[in-house]
């Protein structure tokens, strides 16, 4: 039980990693000067990181993630942003 209980907060432990650069990442969008190329590739690169925290689940950060990541910089650019 003990193993189980490990790899249960080890997980829990990613899920508030990503969290934290999640929140940063759009915080950064919405207020720092970035130009629309650098705040889509601040995606991106969450992107990656997310699945190296998460082998296999980039699916979830697309269905999860990249809307709101795409709505951030449509309202900061007013432009639609779809990159994937």
């Amino acid at each position: 039980m003990e193993e189980k209980e490990k790899a249960i907060r080890e997980e829990n432990r990613r899920i508030r990693f990503l969290r934290f650069l999640v929140d940063l990442s759009l915080q950064s969008i919405q207020e720092d000067d970035l130009s629309l190329e650098e705040a889509q590739r601040r995606v991106e690169e969450l992107k990656r990181v997310a699945c190296r925290l998460f082998p296999g689940k980039e699916e979830i950060f697309e269905l999860v993630y990249r809307p709101r990541f795409n709505r951030a910089i449509q309202v900061r650019f007013g432009v639609t942003s779809r990159i994937s």
